[in-house]
């Protein structure tokens, strides 16, 4: 890794003019790279270039947009090892989660790629509806929102960054990217190659910044859209104060799974443990609440417990290990307040619950009161409750028992419950026969309640990422 990544302003690298920012090791918490941050005057630059853009970005044609991300495609797949090394590192990744995530990064700038050629422009719209229609027919064409604003998080800063900007290319728009203080590597890794495209100049600017800096991308009227995934209460805030501008909301969950007595356990449970723990749990639709009928309770929570007891947690680098560091001290501090709390709340601790350094071991609960913030709020962390149900009306009582609502997951056998479940669990997904962790990153991906409004997965984004434009032509 280099000791130093500059920004990109305007297409270019820069030296920034902020106070450069140190990014650590989240295992060892060594230094491993100062990156460089911009102020409130390079910001206003990053703004006034992608505001230029915007002609040139929507001139562009779809064989050009192609080929841009397909160049970033040959080239991601040529410095696959360095993208691995830089999540190990600023990311806290095991290396095999580390690698999905980079083939996942290539993946999404794929999609985009293919978006490009096979995306409806738009329709023809019948308008001889009516007498007052007669002798008019009606067409209409999507074109590019503008410049848009792109706040990511830290738990993917390679994949959720290719989920904004991938799509802002292929719909035709200038954007400027904040990405995560914690993990700005991958994303000033992806600008570098950026830069060596034919994107026209000013089509994009990735700028580490504080938040206060940052905040110049809510409240300017000539950002079009803001994209922003992170907690429910920053993101929230922020629609509040976007004035007239889109704004896309990704804003996690504590996701449930529901297991029914006619489930494959042998399939399931490994699942469960993997969709619990894997990213160290801080993951938007890790499993949280594990809701399990009661005829099948016992023998699902000892399974469940045996198997969680085998999950390694160590340093990322050891290629056995499944549950890195949390992101920083007081992630773990706080997370660990929450067991604690729930604990003395009433609840029993099954397993885990211990951290040495940064690391978590795998935990489970039972007994969880409701009221408690592990129960209502978001972990973001390696725990699972487990809580039982009577029948499958209650455990989808139970799984809506949240003010969130991204995915939820759930096992059975029967088609019937299959449907009831996708009809009346208030989720933006429901998957069936696996845990909400699934996703595939061309499927329309986010969540209604706290959880958000808007989509990913880069067909749908496009589609956020432009408006509907109408002509009507009388005969």
């Amino acid at each position: 890794m280099q000791h130093f990544y500059p920004l990109y302003l305007a297409n270019k690298a820069h030296e920034g003019a902020d106070e450069a920012l140190e990014v650590v090791n989240k295992y060892d918490q060594q230094i491993v790279a100062e990156v460089a941050r911009a102020d409130e005057e390079l910001l206003e630059q990053a703004i006034a270039a992608g505001v230029q853009a915007i002609p040139a970005m929507q001139s562009l044609k779809s064989y050009q947009k192609q080929r841009i991300l397909l160049d970033c495609v040959a080239k991601f797949n040529e410095r696959f090892d360095e993208f691995t090394e830089a999540l190990i590192a600023e990311g806290g990744k095991p290396e095999g989660a580390a690698k999905a995530e980079v083939k996942r990064l290539i993946a999404t700038f794929q999609f985009a790629a293919d978006a490009v050629t096979t995306l409806s422009e738009g329709e023809v719209i019948p308008l001889e509806v009516t007498e007052a229609g007669a002798g008019y027919r009606g067409f209409s064409k999507r074109v590019p929102i503008g410049l848009c604003g792109f706040v990511s998080p830290f738990n993917f800063p390679l994949n959720l960054v290719a989920h904004k900007i991938a799509p802002a290319i292929a719909a035709g728009c200038p954007f400027i990217l904040k990405p995560a203080s914690y993990t700005p590597i991958g994303a000033l890794l992806i600008a570098e190659i950026l830069a060596e495209t034919d994107l026209p100049e000013g089509a994009f600017s990735i700028l580490p910044m504080s938040s206060k800096v940052a905040d110049k991308l809510v409240t300017d009227e000539r950002i079009k859209l803001l994209s922003f995934t992170g907690s429910d209460k920053v993101g929230w805030d922020m629609k509040a104060r976007a004035g007239k501008k889109k704004v896309v909301l990704e804003l996690g969950g504590n996701a449930a799974v529901m297991i029914e007595p006619d489930a494959d356990l042998e399939t399931a449970l490994p699942r469960v443990i993997t969709g619990g723990y894997s990213q160290a749990g801080q993951v938007c639709i890790s499993v949280q609440r594990v809701l399990i009928h009661k005829d099948i309770y016992s023998q699902v929570k000892d399974k469940l417990v045996a198997l969680a007891k085998k999950v390694k947690a160590g340093d990322p680098s050891d290629a056995d290990v499944v549950i890195g560091p949390m992101i920083d001290k007081a992630e773990l501090e706080r997370i660990d307040q929450w067991i604690k709390e729930a604990v003395q709340e009433g609840a029993t601790l099954l397993c885990g619950g211990e951290a040495e350094g940064l690391v978590m071991n795998a935990t489970i609960l039972e007994n969880v009161s409701h009221e408690s913030k592990l129960y209502k709020d978001e972990a973001f962390g390696p725990v699972m409750i487990l809580e039982a149900y009577d029948d499958f009306d209650k455990g989808v009582e139970l799984a809506n028992d949240s003010r969130f609502g991204l995915q939820v997951g759930v096992y059975t056998s029967s088609i019937k419950k299959a449907m009831q479940a996708w009809d009346t669990i208030e989720a933006g997904g429901v998957i069936i026969n696996d845990v909400p962790t699934f996703r595939v990153d061309n499927m329309p991906y986010g969540g209604v309640k706290d959880s958000g409004f808007g989509r990913e997965g880069v067909k749908y984004a496009i589609e956020d990422m432009t408006e509907i434009r109408l002509m009507v032509v009388k005969d």
